[in-house]
């Protein structure tokens, strides 16, 4: 039986996501499509409190911010003229891009899987007084017509959580006008090889780049609470050219000088050594 998405009033409290979706310990095995995102939208509905208490700093209310390593859109213009134009960010979040991006002129939708992340989404609309179209959908089936957008764009949004990154390439490449842009931001990664440690320990290879198997957490029946999936930088590049789509530019942020924040597994120690984010770049053929 299909569990229903946690609700607003159900992650107003003080419990961790871990205690409300019942993470009980690690395992190894694969994930299909339809447990990885019931798992991905439970825990989101479930963390997003909590995450944007901590982060929420960081993205901003209203800004456009790529990666930890603080590379803003307003500098990188990676995106290109974004006046006027119809851009679908995946994986919004509570959708500090979007409403940057909607204050530059654009008409941007805010898409998540999460109810409880569109919730503050809402808020932030509110606060802010940018008001953006909110939908709640997963990235591997975009509810929207064939070439209706101009640009699509996904900061750590949407894409590592996936099981088929493939076929939300395809849908993105669907979706967009010839000649329009997606450039989408995911773990470098080279980090996988790496354990999630901001320190010393964080620098010592423990597992195979090549082993796709999945980072998961479950309950106590086994049922995965929190899923990320790994693809090598060729299983990204195959998946982008698979879908029709061109690769313009792959950019690996350097860790800027002077940074000191420390932002989950990203620190100054280990962005000074290689890379934590990969932005590929890539637009559908006019």
């Amino acid at each position: 039986m299909r569990v229903p998405p946690l609700r607003a009033a159900t992650i107003q409290t003080h419990m961790s996501a871990e205690k409300i979706v019942g993470t009980t310990g690690l395992a190894r095995r694969s994930v299909g499509s339809a447990e990885s995102e019931h798992a991905s939208r439970r825990w989101w509905d479930a963390d997003a409190r909590d995450y944007l208490a901590e982060h929420g700093a960081d993205i901003g209310d209203a800004e456009f911010v790529w990666c930890p390593e603080g590379l803003h859109e307003g500098d990188a213009g990676l995106l290109g003229d974004v006046t006027g134009a119809r851009v679908l960010e995946v994986g919004a979040g509570s959708a500090p891009c979007s409403r940057w991006l909607a204050a530059q002129g654009a008409r941007p939708v805010a898409l998540d899987l999460s109810a409880g992340m569109l919730a503050h989404a809402a808020e932030l609309g509110g606060r802010t007084g940018i008001r953006v179209p909110l939908v709640q959908a997963g990235a591997e089936r975009l509810p929207f017509g064939d070439a209706v957008f101009d640009i699509a764009c996904s900061a750590f949004g949407a894409v590592p959580f996936v099981a088929d990154p493939g076929r939300v390439m395809r849908e993105v490449a669907r979706v967009l006008r010839p000649g329009g842009r997606w450039v989408f931001a995911v773990n470098h990664p080279i980090r996988w090889a790496f354990p999630d440690d901001p320190g010393p320990d964080g620098l010592t290879v423990t597992q195979s780049y090549f082993d796709r198997t999945p980072y998961l957490e479950v309950d106590a029946d086994g049922a995965a609470t929190y899923v990320e999936h790994h693809r090598t930088l060729g299983d990204r590049i195959r998946d982008v050219v698979a879908a029709g789509l061109v690769l313009e530019d792959l950019v690996e942020p350097e860790w800027p000088e002077g940074r000191e924040r420390v932002w989950g597994q990203w620190s100054p120690l280990r962005g000074a050594l290689f890379p934590g984010t990969a932005i590929f770049v890539t637009r559908r053929p006019a």
